[in-house]
């Protein structure tokens, strides 16, 4: 900290200019990043991580924040918007096993530990980005209060955090948001599984190996391709071009950024004709069990718990007809399987262990297809660079079976 009179500190790839002002912990300057006249490098753009990428930053050197709130999330621009966390007054080495009990941060996003003045550890950052998450989601905070006692009691209840029906979210965002606001920190997410969770989806961030593992995995694709399995193909496909996307935000180079979308295009085209081919063989595949299904329920009329089974796969396929039913309808489908498939088991040799046995995997086939289906529909495409750069849609539409 510079004392009356000196000049601003100095900071390595920062100019510091004036003093905006100063607390009981630290003290604020306006900075520039030092930018060289050829423009920024490569390493340069691997060092723009969203929040959850510099908290893994944080945590690999057993540093925590201790005042994570939206304040402190800071947004570089509206054009390229990269999250940026800041204000580390709080922030000290504290590994998990690590205990302390002093008051650090701001109320309403405190871990309960901390708040009911407890031994509290790392983990207290992951109630904050859980209450940061419930926030951003749906409007305020998990247990906003008009006082810091009613804040209190309201955390130190038992009763369970309930998430508001609107909006709607995804599984992966529910559960995420579940695992970290809950109140006994050893019972919360890890680290490690909060860092490998797929809605936090590290593995997808902008790096000098997007383009790398995109291109191995086309390279797969094209085989399936020429193998005659589209449905693989497709798959494949798709997944390159999940890490495409982060090798077009990584990328720098002009010339190689228009290389890298017109081959996205040209993956985009031939995913599209994929998908026709598999909608079509799988519309037909459910056509042809049903004579099958059929005469499996006439011999079934004995068999309670067989005909409810069958009924739950019914209703499997009466829901993924429904727009936006296919979560629902994988759901459906491995209930239904997990009870036949115990059913099968214990079914003696004959016709309807035949027909039990071939609407299993009949059944099965159509779960597997339906879970890439749900994964390839909420796969990441990184929208807000791909829709200025005229891609985002026909990405998204291509890898969405209909």
């Amino acid at each position: 900290m510079a004392g009356p009179g000196w000049g601003p500190p100095r900071l390595d790839g920062f100019i510091l200019t004036e003093r905006l002002g100063s607390g009981t912990y630290a003290t604020v300057y306006k900075a520039y990043a030092k930018v060289s006249v050829e423009g920024p490098s490569r390493g340069d753009a691997g060092q723009r991580p969203r929040a959850p990428s510099a908290l893994q930053f944080l945590h690999e050197r057993n540093i925590s924040h201790l005042d994570l709130k939206p304040q402190n999330i800071l947004l570089s621009s509206l054009e390229k918007p990269h999250l940026k966390l800041a204000d580390f007054g709080f922030a000290q080495h504290m590994s998990p096993w690590d205990e302390k009990h002093v008051l650090r941060g701001s109320p309403l996003y405190m871990a309960p530990e901390m708040v009911c003045r407890r031994h509290y550890d790392a983990r207290v950052d992951l109630w904050s980005v859980g209450v940061i998450l419930y926030e951003a989601l749906f409007g305020q905070p998990p247990f906003a209060s008009r006082s810091f006692s009613e804040l209190e009691e309201k955390i130190r209840s038992n009763r369970v955090i309930e998430l508001p029906l609107r909006p709607p979210l995804s599984p992966e965002c529910r559960d995420l948001l579940t695992r970290l606001l809950v109140r006994d920190p050893s019972h919360r997410i890890s680290f490690q599984d909060f860092f490998a969770h797929p809605w936090v989806d590290l593995e997808h961030m902008p790096s000098g190996e997007s383009m790398a593992r995109a291109t191995a995995l086309v390279v797969q694709a094209v085989k399936k391709d020429q193998e005659g399995d589209a449905a693989a193909a497709l798959s494949l496909y798709c997944k390159a071009l999940d890490f495409f996307v982060p090798a077009l935000h990584y990328e720098v180079d002009a010339q190689r950024k228009e290389m890298i979308k017109a081959k996205v295009g040209q993956y985009v085209s031939r995913a599209e004709e994929l998908k026709a081919v598999v909608t079509s063989s799988n519309q037909a595949l459910l056509g042809q069990g049903a004579s099958g299904r059929d005469l499996l329920r006439e011999m079934a009329r004995d068999k309670p718990r067989l005909l409810a089974a069958l009924d739950v796969a019914s209703a499997a396929m009466a829901k993924e007809e429904e727009a936006g039913g296919e979560q629902d309808a994988l759901d459906l489908y491995q209930q239904s399987l997990g009870e036949l498939l115990l059913l099968l088991a214990g079914e003696p040799a004959g016709r309807r262990r035949e027909l039990l046995h071939a609407e299993v995997q009949s059944l099965m086939a159509r779960a597997e297809y339906l879970k890439e289906r749900v994964k390839m529909k909420d796969s990441p495409w990184g929208t807000d660079s791909l829709d200025r750069e005229g891609l985002s849609e026909s990405v998204r539409s291509s890898c969405t079976l209909q």
